[in-house]
């Protein structure tokens, strides 16, 4: 494809391209930067705009202050997440929704009128993602799900199992409560060694004071309370310094939750070899595949008996850590980059 103009307009959290190698990133965040950096990597002029704080150009991608006001023109423009820019650049030829939230919650008056005056394509991560949108939004849908980082996609095998370490790397809003008293009620009392650290925060997430921020902080201070029961709450890392640290995991526990449209925390974790243990709620169901790379746990007790299991049992754990390294590498976001350059046509 020739080159051409790519713009994505995004609200919320203040970031640029470098923000990835500098600090603690949630997965909107840090999928825009990847995929926006993987166009420019294929020939594209590729805009931002944002609430970065100057204008820089980093990878080949544009970071300018969405207060600067957006461009008229694009060959492909693209709202992330947020309905309330879908009418920015008018003379757009093409213009998207990046929805990374449940259809649910974009499902309103507001947005329908919005796509009547500006059609528009609404960019989904999966069939899950797709099942919570409602009927009248099923024909503008185009399912695209996410890539995966490089240093996320080529782990080698590991030689010997790892010490019994489970990891957490989700939002610790999305029922770390519940996992951590199945942790200190039905796993870890059958296995004493083990640990489980907690790679999670609301630094990730900027959040400023408010019920999230509440939530979040009182279920990090139960995490802190719980020393004894091998709970080991970790500052938030870099999405590289995540990745050394899930690839030493011996299992990811998560239990799952309705908003998860993707589940990026999961895809990594798997791609680097890393077994998990979830429910099959949300998206779930699409990231591990049952009994190969991973469980599904049908209840709590059955969560907690594959979690001992996968902790104690070295002849599982490798067999699960070799299918997840063969089978779940996932996409690479030069994969998600052509995908959307479909978005413009030829």
């Amino acid at each position: 494809m020739s080159a051409r103009s790519v713009v994505f307009a995004n609200l919320g959290l203040a970031f640029d391209g470098r923000s990835a190698e500098e600090q603690p990133m949630g997965g909107v965040e840090s999928s825009l930067i990847a995929l926006a950096e993987a166009l420019a990597a294929r020939g594209h002029r590729v805009r931002v705009y944002n609430r970065c704080a100057e204008p820089v150009t980093h990878r080949g991608v544009e970071w300018i202050p969405i207060g600067q006001g957006l461009p008229w023109r694009a060959d492909l423009y693209v709202a992330n997440r947020d309905h309330a820019l879908l009418l920015g650049v008018p003379l757009a030829r093409r213009r998207a929704l990046w929805l990374h939230n449940p259809g649910w919650k974009a499902a309103s008056w507001p947005f329908r009128a919005k796509l009547a005056a500006l059609p528009a394509d609404i960019v989904v991560l999966g069939e899950y993602h797709r099942a919570t949108c409602p009927d009248w939004m099923q024909r503008r849908i185009v399912t695209i799900p996410l890539g995966l980082a490089e240093r996320f996609r080529h782990q080698p095998p590991r030689p010997e199992p790892p010490p019994p370490r489970a990891v957490f790397t989700s939002n610790p809003a999305r029922d770390l409560d519940w996992l951590l008293r199945v942790w200190c009620e039905r796993i870890r009392p059958h296995v004493p060694a083990a640990e489980l650290l907690l790679f999670s925060g609301p630094q990730v997430y900027q959040m400023r004071p408010g019920s999230g921020l509440d939530l979040m902080n009182s279920v990090l201070a139960k995490a802190a309370s719980l020393g004894a029961h091998g709970v080991r709450p970790q500052r938030p890392l870099t999405r590289q310094a995540l990745a050394r640290q899930v690839a030493q995991a011996r299992a990811m526990l998560y239990r799952g939750h309705e908003e998860e449209t993707f589940c990026l925390a999961l895809a990594e974790a798997q791609a680097l070899g890393v077994p998990c243990v979830v429910q099959a709620i949300g998206s779930t169901p699409e990231r591990v595949r049952d009994g190969l790379t991973g469980h599904l746990a049908r209840d709590e007790a059955g969560f907690a008996e594959h979690a001992i299991r996968l902790l104690t049992d070295d002849a599982a754990w490798a067999a699960m850590h070799r299918n997840a390294l063969r089978l779940q590498a996932g996409r690479s976001w030069d994969d998600a980059a052509r995908d959307f350059e479909g978005l413009m046509g030829a």
